[in-house]
């Protein structure tokens, strides 16, 4: 019995994907240069905080409280409910004349904070406090974006070893896509960029790759089988006979992501909402940016069949 295979013509959609994917890009790109990322405690250093108020407090008057002390460059939001706030601190000028190591001069930074909060308020409490040095955080600022060169890199060859050089290309480029706008998010909404939200970009890198390679699979085969038919018409059957199996991924994946983003609470906020972004991006990608740039590069049938062997091979090889 034939299975029921949709016949939507997404290829013809393609100079239109090509030029939303480059407005996307260029916004992203534009806004990382001139804005960059809202960094997180864990790539600039500082301390973070998490203090419990007896009763329902605004993050704006917490956060004038402490400005008007003279401490800067501070982010203070709701951490699970109205009376829970999570302060985020920059590295601050020790106010303090105590001449010891940098754990006792930042523990004795929190509690003056601690101090100033209480005196405004009586009640407050701390429940937590972390601190991050600037070394550590420019430390894993690097390591970060070397794990996603390196998984680049070993994407690029994985690829053309498995399928064809062209084929590792147009992965490398949907990947690099995912992830520049994926980040360039991050970067317009100003969202705190995290250890949680790279631990996101490089899950998002893996979860694309799976897709695409999904598409491509069917693709080579497809050439294969479908050797009358233009490359447009190879590439765009590949799709439709995965797109069930994209969009069930998809949508399960999704449904799981949105349910952590709404109900998993601050700690996990920032990496479903990364994940929700990067399964969105890298499901277009798959369809659009990576089969697309197959036919940009001049696919055939050709290229994928292995050569033919001469007379002359195939005599050598008799026994």
């Amino acid at each position: 019995m034939k299975k029921n295979i949709t016949e939507i013509n997404f290829m013809s959609a393609g100079r239109i994907a090509l030029v939303f994917s480059a407005v996307l890009l260029l916004v992203s790109i534009a806004s990382l240069i001139f804005r960059g990322l809202e960094l997180g405690v864990d790539f600039t250093g500082g301390t973070v905080m998490e203090l419990t108020y007896p009763s329902a407090v605004e993050p704006t008057e917490v956060k004038q409280t402490l400005l008007d002390q003279g401490y800067e460059d501070l982010t203070v939001q709701h951490f699970g409910g109205v009376e829970k706030i999570l302060l985020r601190m920059a590295p601050q000028k020790a106010k303090t004349d105590l001449k010891a190591g940098e754990l006792d001069v930042n523990a004795q930074l929190s509690n003056s904070v601690l101090k100033i909060l209480q005196d405004n308020k009586p009640g407050v409490r701390m429940d937590r406090v972390e601190f991050v040095g600037p070394q550590i955080g420019e430390e894993l600022r690097e390591q970060g974006g070397l794990a996603m060169l390196y998984a680049l890199v070993g994407i690029l060859i994985y690829v053309a070893l498995r399928f064809e050089f062209r084929f590792s290309v147009g992965a490398v480029i949907a990947l690099v896509h995912d992830v520049v706008i994926t980040l360039g998010f991050f970067s317009v909404t100003r969202v705190e960029f995290d250890l949680t939200v790279l631990a996101a970009i490089l899950a998002i890198i893996g979860y694309s790759l799976n897709d695409t390679i999904v598409v491509f699979d069917r693709i080579r085969e497809n050439f294969k089988v479908l050797r009358k038919r233009e490359p447009e018409q190879v590439v765009n059957t590949a799709v439709n006979m995965t797109l069930s199996r994209t969009l069930v991924t998809s949508l399960t994946t999704l449904i799981v992501l949105v349910a952590l983003f709404l109900i998993g609470g601050e700690s996990v906020h920032a990496f479903a909402l990364a994940m929700i972004v990067g399964v969105i991006v890298g499901t277009y990608s798959s369809i659009y940016v990576a089969s697309s740039s197959l036919l940009l590069m001049g696919i055939t049938k050709e290229s994928l069949m292995p050569p033919e062997k001469d007379e002359a091979d195939e005599l050598s090889d008799m026994p």
